[in-house]
């Protein structure tokens, strides 16, 4: 090369600093400006990565004075490259290289290759797969229902699929303890999220659950929720922000923050959110006359949120007052007087009844009961069809549905009706009372129930009778798995390390003050079969959120007092999907309140080995007699409480039994179309092609990659990392598997789905970059000349649309290709892509180089030829994607106008958004342009 000061340059590797100018030359290395991005680069003069800028007549340019010159003339003086052209107005215009725009990107694929940049045929590999990888994303009928780390459970799947796609969705989800509502609301939120539907969340949850939520999110959903609390707060405000709330995306809070904090709640309600979730809404309590300030808090957040997601009991658990009450935060509309509301609930128990019938033998309904259903159904459905068995029954199920009062805003699944839950054994221990906690008066009361607590650690290690038991059981037990489960940290850690270190069993240690790192790790050393530990040992974290399904015994070291916990803390193994019976092992003291406690949950409610939906509303019932009972010593009187307790639970199942709302039910759960959802996602997850696409990405990229296992790998930052950068990667290796089922038996493993942060954002680098889209190649085919030339071309239809109106679902990222030669003939049908990728080797830069400047007039001529075609088939594409979306959201239009009409939970605003959307969808349709997204230009050696 031969350089002279003041002539322009681009850098090969980073063209993204514009046109550089030489300023210095000695005998081994130069010097470059690049103005635009007001940087120095200095090159050795053999190996510098650059490539000489130099326009040719027909080309329009920009110079620091003018701009879209047309150029007419180009030589070469003295080194330095003249210009002559005219501008806009037709006037002459005479300048030097010196003079152009140093801003200027030579980016398209066009550019590049004029300009001789171009990149190894596996970048140009990776840019197509990667644009048809985004189309089947695009117009996959399960999109944004793959990426959560879950079980597919089909109640789960449908709610979430049945929600999610609303227009800011305002629900109730009321499914009994252990059937997933965190899970279903985490789902529901990635769907929002990755779709575009929203941007801003806040979850709002007890103190302490704010833990469990920011790990739930992060680990099933890939979700950074930031805690704002007091600290954070201040801190923020100190900082100079307005207001805090308005710095984070995904914000997570708890509930008592807001109550206490005036400031803050002001700030969180002017913030505005997509979506508002809030959990344990069953503890808002709530009167006409007096609601609490928790409640009239969460009020006032809803009022100024679009979404609403409250997380609550069941209606038969929180009973009807409090169940009108969540309704009430939902649509205060439609659910504004409570007697009225009463009323309804009534006339649909009625209804119930009718559905039974008609689900077990249509023919017994009365006169009296379809006069009834007629009045329901108006003329929709002949109701004499339906019982002579001409018309199907769940057809008139369906209508039925579409006019349920809560049916669209509430989603309730009990345990009964989903069924797959194992079966439960309790296995009591009764261990004597030491005289380290009767003397000291630690046998009584609820402080009886975690006696450790009072006193030294030394001693309660010594003296009391759980801890050898436990060591004894572990013994008893070397093949199984044990969860250990504690009320306290330091009654977790204070054991775990002396089972460990005293008694020299495998053991785990999992509480909150780990870093979620260290508990993904204990949680992995512990679902280690060969080489892990017997037994984890958690606080009382140990029950929020994790699975350990593949334990089979649960150690309860002591018994919370509220039955809602322990149904969680059994809720650890017993899922959907265990196939052994969960052996819960209750070590207790006796003759104190341990044994008070232990003899009326397992005779009173008998909550052990069944889950009750309404056990907390009975220990409600029971709370202060029970309390008496922990605290005296009257074996008389706790046998009555028991036998009381066990008539009275007895009552109540059989009354929610009678009760249960058929309709509900059925509209909570549709397993045809759940089932119909998980098989499509089966077969997104059953291909191959997401592992090799990213072991694609990572050797084009520079991540090392290393086989773990069978579907993992151990990625890293290479030595030689293109751009120094890569997502979800920092310093330290991560594990990352391909499988759900290893990925739920292994929290230290990313998920990677299609929906996985690394995959979506890799996915973006390459498409928003220039990787990719200029190469040169060459083929060696005796039957063809040598130098003979083909152009493989990419197009898309694109078009500029906000991502919620999801138009690239109807005008998805679709590659039209085309190889054509210089006559202009299309060659691509019969050399596909990956074919030509098999025939093809990379070209030596410097040749390439020499080829490109050979070539310019027939690159023209193939590029024009194709880019033509292109334009040729885009009002057909525009057409089809017009009408796909036309049908699709004039069908969901037609279904809400019409169930208004019959149901008043539809809201006027979701019919206004699928209006918008689509008149905003089409217009963005009509706007589409045909774009290049790579060239390859094929050279026959």
């Amino acid at each position: 090369m031969d350089f002279v000061v003041g002539q322009r340059w681009i850098s090969q590797t980073e063209p993204r600093l514009g046109l550089g100018m030489l300023i210095e030359i000695d005998t081994r290395h130069i010097a470059l400006s690049f103005p635009a991005a007001e940087e120095t680069r200095t090159y050795a003069k053999q190996s510098a990565p650059l490539v000489r800028v130099h326009y040719q007549q027909g080309d329009v340019v920009n110079t620091r004075e003018v701009e879209h010159v047309t150029l007419t003339e180009v030589h070469e003086h003295n080194g330095i490259i003249h210009y002559r052209g005219f501008d806009a107005r037709h006037e002459m215009v005479q300048f030097t290289e010196m003079d152009l725009d140093s801003s200027v990107l030579l980016s398209s694929p066009k550019e590049r290759l004029l300009s001789s940049q171009f990149d190894k045929k596996k970048c140009f590999e990776l840019r197509v797969a990667t644009l048809n990888h985004l189309n089947r994303q695009h117009i996959s009928p399960v999109k944004g229902l793959i990426g959560a780390r879950t079980s597919h459970l089909p109640h789960q799947v449908y709610i979430a699929s049945e929600v999610a796609q609303r227009y800011a969705p305002r629900v109730l989800l009321a499914d009994e303890v252990g059937l997933g509502k965190t899970i279903e609301a985490g789902m529901i939120l990635h769907y929002q999220l990755h779709t575009g539907r929203a941007s801003r969340v806040l979850i709002i949850v007890p103190e302490s659950l704010v833990h469990q939520w920011l790990v739930e999110m992060l680990r099933r959903f890939n979700l950074a929720f930031s805690i704002f609390d007091h600290g954070r707060y201040e801190a923020l405000l100190e900082e100079g922000q307005e207001n805090p709330f308005e710095t984070g995306q995904l914000v997570l809070c708890s509930l008592d923050f807001l109550v206490h904090n005036a400031s803050a709640f002001e700030c969180a309600k002017a913030a505005g959110w997509d979506l508002m979730v809030v959990d344990e809404a069953h503890h808002l309590h709530w009167s006409e006359l007096e609601p609490s300030a928790e409640y009239r808090c969460v009020e006032q957040l809803a009022e100024q949120s679009e979404g609403l997601l409250l997380l609550t009991a069941t209606p038969e658990q929180a009973g009807i007052s409090s169940h009108f009450a969540r309704l009430r935060l939902l649509d205060p509309d439609r659910f504004f007087d409570l007697s009225r509301f009463e009323q309804e609930e009534k006339g649909y128990q009625q209804l119930n009844q009718m559905v039974r019938s008609l689900q077990q033998d249509p023919g017994s309904l009365g006169a009296e009961e379809q006069r009834l259903l007629t009045g329901y159904l108006g003329g929709d459905v002949d109701i004499t069809r339906v019982l002579a068995g001409e018309q199907s029954v769940d057809t008139l199920i369906d209508r039925l549905l579409d006019r349920h009062g809560t049916g669209r805003v509430l989603f309730r699944n009990t345990r009964q009706a989903i069924q797959g839950f194992p079966e439960r054994k309790v296995i009591p221990h009764p261990l004597p009372q030491p005289e380290l906690y009767s003397v000291g008066g630690l046998d009584r009361g609820v402080e009886a129930l975690t006696p450790e607590a009072g006193v030294s650690e030394q001693l309660w290690l010594q003296h009391d009778p759980r801890v050898e038991w436990v060591k004894d059981l572990l013994a008893g037990l070397k093949q199984e798995k044990i969860l250990v489960i504690c009320a306290r940290v330091d009654t977790a850690i204070s054991l775990e390390q002396h089972l460990r270190l005293y008694k020299g069993v495998r053991s785990a240690a999992f509480h909150e003050d780990l870093s979620l790192l260290e508990r993904d790790r204990a949680a992995a050393y512990f679902a280690d079969m060969e080489f892990g530990a017997q037994v984890l040992i958690c606080s009382e974290i140990g029950s929020e959120g994790r699975n350990f399904q593949f334990a089979h015994h649960l150690v309860l070291f002591d018994l919370p007092l509220n039955p809602d916990l322990l149904e969680q803390r059994i809720g650890r193994l017993d899922r959907i999907g265990q196939t052994e019976t969960i052996h819960i092992h209750v070590p207790y003291l006796e003759s104190g309140a341990q044994e008070a406690l232990y003899r009326w949950y397992h005779f009173g409610p008998g909550l052990f080995e069944r889950s009750v939906a309404a056990a907390f509303a009975i220990y409600k019932h029971f709370e202060e007699p029970l309390l008496a009972a922990l605290s005296a010593d009257d074996p008389v009187a706790l046998e009555a409480l028991v036998t009381e307790a066990a008539a009275y639970t007895s009552g109540v199942l059989k009354a929610q039994q009678e009760g249960r709302d058929q309709l509900l039910e059925l509209h909570s759960c549709n397993k045809e179309k759940a089932a119909e959802i998980i098989d499509r996602i089966d077969e997104q997850e059953d291909s191959p092609e997401l592992m090799a696409y990213m072991e694609s990405m990572f050797d084009v990229y520079g991540v090392d990659s290393d086989e773990h296992s069978e579907h993992a790998r151990i990625i890293m930052p290479g030595d030689h990392m293109r751009g120094g950068h890569f997502p979800g990667l920092r310093d330290e290796p991560i594990t990352v598997t391909f499988s759900r089922e290893q990925a739920l038996s292994r929290d230290d493993m990313h998920f990677l789905s299609w929906e996985h942060p690394i995959v979506v954002e890799s996915m973006d680098m390459v498409s928003s970059s220039e990787l990719g889209n200029a190469c040169v190649v060459t083929i060696s085919i005796k039957a063809l000349p040598p130098g003979t030339l083909l152009l493989e071309s990419v197009f898309t239809a694109s078009t500029v649309a906000p991502k919620y109106l999801q138009v690239d679902s109807f005008l998805p990222v679709t590659p039209i290709r085309f190889l054509v030669d210089v006559t202009g003939k299309d060659l691509s049908a019969v050399v596909p892509h990956d074919k030509l990728n098999a025939m093809s080797e990379n070209i030596r830069r410097q040749t390439g180089q020499a080829v490109l400047k050979q070539v310019r007039d027939e690159f023209f001529l193939m590029l024009e030829k194709s880019t033509a075609m292109a334009e040729k088939q885009l009002p057909d594409i525009l057409l089809k994607a017009r009408e796909n979306l036309e049908h699709s959201l004039d069908v969901e239009i037609e279904r809400l106008v019409a169930l208004k009409k019959v149901n008043p939970s539809i809201r006027q605003d979701e019919i206004d958004f699928y209006l918008a959307r689509k008149e905003l969808g089409l217009a963005a349709i009509d706007g589409a342009t045909i774009q290049v997204q790579a060239l390859r230009l094929v050279v026959n050696s």
